[in-house]
């Protein structure tokens, strides 16, 4: 099977077009076939389009219905879903974690908290209790 793109000269003869399902008669070598750049067709011979043409118009005929229902149906509940989607994106914002990128959770506490920390320093009360308690330990020892 020759696969030619749209716009280029084709020989004479039917082409099959792989995007839109469409046969094309050439009916002169060096006519360039119809479409969109990107298109493909693909050449057939005579027999296959006497075959596929009524195989296509018959697929459209049985299908063209059902694809309306389908559209109808998903324009009616389209506004439905949209409700439904926004009320589950506020849900979701309310229920993730406060986080920032690049802050480390794992870690220990934020930086503002351990600056806090480290600046108000050890209650000086434990401490003095402590340095009393290892000292006592360390008579105990002796």
């Amino acid at each position: 099977m020759t696969k030619l793109s749209a716009g280029s000269q084709a020989k004479a003869g039917y082409y099959f077009n792989l995007s839109s399902w469409d046969i094309h008669p050439v009916p002169a070598d060096g006519e360039k076939l119809p479409g969109e750049a990107g298109q493909g067709w693909i050449a057939i011979p005579t027999v296959a389009a006497l075959v596929l043409t009524p195989v296509l118009g018959l697929a459209f005929l049985m299908f063209l219905p059902f694809i309306g229902f389908y559209l109808t149906i998903e324009a009616a509940l389209q506004p439905v879903l949209r409700i439904f989607k926004h009320e589950a994106s506020e849900l979701a914002a309310t229920m993730s974690p406060g986080w920032q990128p690049g802050e480390a959770h794992l870690t220990g506490k934020r930086e503002e908290e351990s600056k806090n920390v480290e600046s108000q320093g050890p209650p000086a009360d434990d401490l003095d209790a402590l340095a009393r308690e290892i000292e006592a330990k360390r008579q105990e020892k002796k």
